[in-house]
């Protein structure tokens, strides 16, 4: 069973950072490895799903020309609105995934540390949304923690191997540590040194 939202409206109740995401180096860290493994330097569009309190969702903004964020969190929204405030090309929504979807074509759609709070139903029909949404050249990155988490029916390296089982998508990029992993996936096996001409 996917875990509920009121389990993270909860969370945001005690914590306005439950993860540490802004304070932590080994958040920092894995997100600049996030952003350093995108292939490309700028996308027109990128969805990120589960947004939390928008620390990625700033350094993804920096790389597009419109960025849209959602989380299934009232309060995570209201603090990836303010992170965001700066960036007029960047709009946050509240919607729980994959029930909620934008009818909208994207160059880049992230799905980090969420896989993992849905059942593999769910996770399936997440897969059907992605590949509904990604544009023709687009690319799909997502990262997650590996150990089990109480309460989650997957583990990370359980949502990846659905993903790469699923997606049917060319895999360009995979970092793999004892803590997570991190995989970009494209519909086409063009790699950064290929779409800079120097293979």
């Amino acid at each position: 069973m996917s875990v509920p939202t009121t389990f993270f409206d909860q969370l945001y109740e005690q914590n306005p950072d439950p993860w540490a995401f802004r304070d932590r180096w080994y958040e920092q860290r894995k997100r600049a490895l996030t952003l350093a493994s995108l292939p490309r330097q700028h996308y027109g569009s990128i969805y990120e799903l589960g947004c939390a309190n928008g620390e990625l969702s700033a350094g993804l903004a920096q790389r597009t020309d419109r960025l849209l964020c959602c989380d299934a969190a009232a309060k995570a929204v209201e603090l990836a609105r303010e992170r965001l405030s700066h960036c007029a090309h960047a709009h946050v929504e509240q919607s729980r995934i994959p029930e909620h979807w934008p009818a909208e074509q994207f160059e880049l759609i992230v799905l980090s540390e969420l896989g993992y709070y849905l059942d593999a139903q769910a996770l399936h029909r997440l897969v059907d949304r992605v590949l509904s949404s990604l544009s023709a050249d687009g690319h799909f990155l997502a990262c997650h923690w590996r150990p089990a988490i109480e309460g989650c029916s997957l583990t990370g390296d359980e949502v990846h191997g659905l993903l790469h089982d699923t997606l049917g998508l060319y895999r360009l990029a995979q970092h793999l540590e004892d803590d997570f992993v991190l995989e970009v996936w494209s519909r086409a096996p063009i790699s950064v040194a290929r779409r800079e001409g120097l293979r």
